[in-house]
């Protein structure tokens, strides 16, 4: 008997897949897709990061258990994936890393170390000395409602500010919902990453008491050297569907970026500016009843 193929690592997968109007099961040990006309799509779910599930879409019981063995985030979208609605969890998160992820962000010293590395890596440049995490997040702002104003302006757009209702994004003008949609996938491809690496979504520096803080963090970093511009460029083409043209566009820019090869390790690299060791487990601990069997893939996977 040949022995299980290994898992393919997180960073090294397709970024994200849309599934919409469509009942995801499995067939013949095979991740499908079955429409109204009964007419199968094979989906290669170990080698895709993340699948975005849109209205009009049912899951199976062994569609989720199969994406949970493989490692593969699955989320719920709006359509065209301008709203996350909630996602499963993949199997990465650790006790070790987050209670090292945890204790950098509740020592007020420790975070600043953090957010200080995440303004660096963002706008690549070491910030100002003797900043506060709400005077850096100030700083923050103000910079990134001027990168929007070049942005518009580069590729002429009318730009009023970022304005959106997320209850009703119809009313948002054609640029705001372009760079909602945009970011949407983004943060869609970092919640997986984040889950992988074996964090919380929920623990952020900069952002705070929101599910996908850490989320947000981590995306910021990236988002105006990937997403943010094409949204721009799309919006000046005023696209009659501008949400599937950009969700298009990103799939396509994390493709060519590779962009989950970024993300992973710059999610290490800016938890090591705190400069602690991830944390050992307390002395009176003891291992489980009845031990998991050693897992075959990377953190992202349950499976052994």
């Amino acid at each position: 008997m040949l022995p299980p193929l290994k898992p393919i690592p997180m960073k090294e997968r397709v970024s994200m897949v849309f599934v919409w109007y469509g009942r995801i099961d499995v067939k013949d040990g095979a991740f499908v897709v079955i429409d109204k006309n009964g007419v199968r799509k094979h989906i290669p779910v170990g080698s895709v990061a993340c699948i975005m599930l849109e209205p009009g879409t049912r899951v199976s019981h062994a569609a989720v258990k199969l994406a949970a063995h493989v490692g593969t985030l699955l989320v719920w979208v709006g359509e065209a994936g301008v709203r996350l609605y909630a996602s499963g969890q993949p199997g990465g998160a650790r006790s070790d890393r987050l209670l090292y992820q945890a204790k950098l962000a509740l020592d007020d010293n420790l975070r600043l170390k953090v957010v200080r590395k995440m303004y660096e890596l963002r706008f690549g440049e070491v910030p100002p000395t003797r900043r506060s995490v709400e005077q850096l997040r100030g700083i923050e702002g103000a910079r990134v409602r001027k990168t929007y104003e070049l942005l518009a302006k580069r590729y002429g757009v009318k730009w009023k500010g970022r304005r959106y209702d997320p209850k009703d994004w119809e009313k948002g003008d054609v640029s705001n919902r372009c760079i909602s949609a945009a970011t949407a996938c983004l943060y869609g491809i970092t919640e997986a990453a984040v889950l992988a690496a074996g964090y919380a979504p929920a623990v952020g520096f900069i952002h705070t008491g929101k599910p996908l803080s850490f989320v947000y963090d981590i995306a910021d970093i990236y988002k105006f050297d990937t997403v943010v511009p094409e949204a721009f460029r799309i919006a000046a083409s005023s696209p009659a569907n501008p949400d599937k043209v950009v969700r298009l566009a990103c799939r396509d820019i994390f493709r060519e970026t590779n962009i989950l090869k970024k993300i992973i390790p710059g999610i290490e690299d800016v938890l090591s500016a705190g400069g602690i060791q991830t944390p050992e487990p307390p002395k009176a601990s003891v291992p489980p009843a009845i031990p998991e069997p050693k897992g075959i893939g990377d953190a992202g996977h349950r499976g052994g």
